[in-house]
């Protein structure tokens, strides 16, 4: 390990070189890092450590050799992989130097360069050097399918977050002792990304931080890695991002102002879908008693939500108050009525990571551990429902009815199945799976990319997926969030049946609970598919199209039912969202209010993406 602060030498250069898997090249990269070191630094003033980061060839067995014959030479090894950033920073930080030097071990970069890299930190004009192969006149000759991402990745880097260089990928840095120790608790990357997190960080901190021109040529078939470049390291650009130039301006006033602002833009654009004027028409003609009823119960089934999802997160290890996770509910329901593609739910995975520590892959886990018992429970009761019909001979009429209908209904009844039939297939994968051992998607990753990063996605789906069997594959866990659905499912049924007996529809009583319990299901089905926010109008049309295909009621009627029934649910929704925004300091664009840093606190979790 490395002396102590106190104790380091001013002046001593420490160059780290990370290594993984580079047994044919490591002992002529030490040699020349040692050759060119030597050229201009005294003896005694610097040192190079080979990071080699859980390789599985000889490059461990050649480092230690070249550590035991030269006291210049330091190897570091993890059994683990840490990933490039995460091998710099333990050797940093273990690193004799006051200045601290890395680059890549198949030297690009001319080492010619050295000098100038190191002198510039050493003599302090700069606290942070690195080089460039994009400074104008002096591009760097590089493939397509290398040069074109690359230049992709740093126009988003200075875009997104305002850092002043042209080229942030150079793997040819210096850094000074008191940058690195100043910024290396907040640089959350362990990957690809640490360097340029570095470089950003420690611009927007002041520091003198200076790009000069390298000759660099491409080595090895190094290829685009799809899951690093687009999904590492745009993920680590968005979260950046929100960390420095989103979250320091969020204030409480801007907080709350935005969520008022989102939920009456909620409500406007529901008058895109719905004719608030024929609704208030509808209601004059239906008894206001019972649709105050409905909309009672409806209320009532809330609390219960907050209860299944307490129970779906208990089962993951996480055990939080139901009245919390109820607001949180409310919350992303609502942003689902805002946003298309069902966007409120990444803000509920937001708020139970902000305000409780629950890591994103739980967070999404118990959210796609909802959606499938959700799913699984309106299949079932429209299929029961189905089955009466078919028992009855209804079906017949009712396949006349939608091949011959057209527009919204027809479309919500054609997406009601598809997705059923989905549904049935994922329950099935998912409790078949979990009486496995092995985990298919973390192997497809694995198998779409060898990168490190790839390793460390796989290890965030393998949670993910993990998680979502251990709520669905239990038979505890299974019966207790299935019991709640099916309540809380039963509830809203029940809700709409209120609203279509409130226009007297004069139908008998098994005929008003069978059509509600099909449309109800079936409408909702509909609207897994994120065609409109809220799933407005894909509702209204499937239930319109079944109650007129099974009963005797008329269109007037069926539509009017159809669009207060959703109207009452959706105001519902709007307003517990609204209240929980206010109770949680919570808004829809921010998703949290001055949130702190909140780490896993479960040992074993990989790192979370923020």
């Amino acid at each position: 390990m490395g002396r102590p602060p106190d104790e380091r030498a001013d002046g001593v250069v420490s160059v780290v070189l990370p290594a993984y898997n580079e047994a044919d090249t490591i002992e002529h990269t030490v040699e020349t890092t040692l050759r060119t070191l030597s050229s201009f630094l005294p003896a005694g003033s610097f040192e190079v450590i080979v990071a080699e980061d859980g390789c599985d060839d000889r490059t461990p067995e050649l480092a230690e050799q070249m550590a035991a014959g030269d006291s210049r030479v330091r190897h570091f090894h993890s059994d683990d992989r840490l990933g490039r950033g995460g091998a710099l920073e333990h050797a940093f930080a273990a690193a004799d130097g006051d200045v601290l030097v890395y680059f890549d071990t198949d030297l690009a970069t001319d080492m010619d360069h050295l000098e100038e890299l190191v002198e510039r930190v050493r003599s302090g004009e700069s606290d942070v050097a690195t080089g460039s192969r994009w400074m104008p006149g002096n591009v760097a000759d590089r493939p397509a399918k290398r040069g074109v991402p690359s230049r992709g990745f740093n126009l988003l880097v200075r875009t997104f977050l305002q850092s002043s260089l042209r080229d942030h990928q150079c793997g040819f840095k210096a850094f000074s002792r008191e940058v690195f120790d100043d910024l290396r608790g907040d640089v959350e990357d362990e990957h690809w990304f640490w360097d340029t997190e570095m470089l950003v960080r420690a611009q927007r901190a002041g520091y003198r931080v200076d790009e000069f021109p390298v000759r660099w040529t491409p080595k090895g078939d190094t290829k685009v890695d799809l899951v690093r470049d687009v999904f590492g390291m745009g993920s680590q650009i968005l979260r950046t991002w929100w960390q420095l130039m989103v979250r320091p301006r969020i204030t409480r006033r801007v907080s709350l102002a935005a969520g008022a602002v989102l939920t009456v833009l909620a409500l406007l654009l529901m008058t895109q879908y719905l004719d608030f004027g024929a609704v208030v028409d509808e209601m004059r003609t239906a008894d206001p008693v019972l649709v105050a009823v409905g909309t009672l119960v409806y209320v009532l089934s809330w609390p219960l939500r907050g209860i299944r999802y307490r129970d779906i997160l208990a089962e993951l290890g996480f055990h939080e108050k139901a009245s919390f996770l109820t607001g949180a509910v409310f919350i992303s329901q609502t942003g689902n009525l805002v946003f298309p593609a069902r966007l409120g739910d990444f803000i509920r995975a937001y708020v139970v990571k902000a305000r409780r520590g629950i890591p994103y892959p739980s967070g999404f886990a118990s959210l796609a551990a909802e959606r499938v018992f959700d799913l699984l429970t309106i299949t079932t009761l429209a299929g029961i429902v189905l089955v009466g019909y078919t028992v009855t001979g209804q079906t017949a009429e009712l396949a006349r009815t939608v091949v011959g209908a057209d527009g919204a209904g027809q479309v919500a009844v054609l997406v009601a199945g598809f997705v059923a039939l989905v549904a049935i297939l994922a329950v099935a994968t998912i409790v078949a799976s979990a009486q496995s051992d092995g985990n298919l998607a973390g192997s497809l990753v694995r198998r779409a990319s060898s990168d490190s990063y790839a390793e460390f996605v796989a290890g965030i789906v393998e949670q993910f997926v993990g998680d979502l069997q251990a709520v669905a594959g239990t038979r505890r866990g299974f019966a207790r969030v299935g019991v709640s659905s099916l309540v809380i499912w039963t509830l809203d049924v029940v809700t709409a049946m209120l609203v279509l007996a409130a226009f007297d529809p004069g139908l008998a009583t098994v005929e008003l609970v069978s059509v509600s319990f099909f449309a109800v299901s079936v409408g909702n089905l509909a609207k897994v598919l994120p065609l409109s926010p809220g799933g407005v109008g894909l509702y209204e049309g499937a239930f319109t199209l079944l109650v007129i295909g099974l009963t005797p009621v008329g269109y007037p009627v069926a539509i009017g039912a159809a669009v207060l029934d959703h109207a009452v649910k959706n105001l519902v929704t709007v307003v517990g969202g609204y209240g929980s925004m206010l109770g949680l300091n919570v808004s829809l664009t921010t998703a949290v209010e001055e949130t702190r840093e909140v780490r896993e606190s479960r040992d074993g979790d990989p790192v979370e993406l923020d």
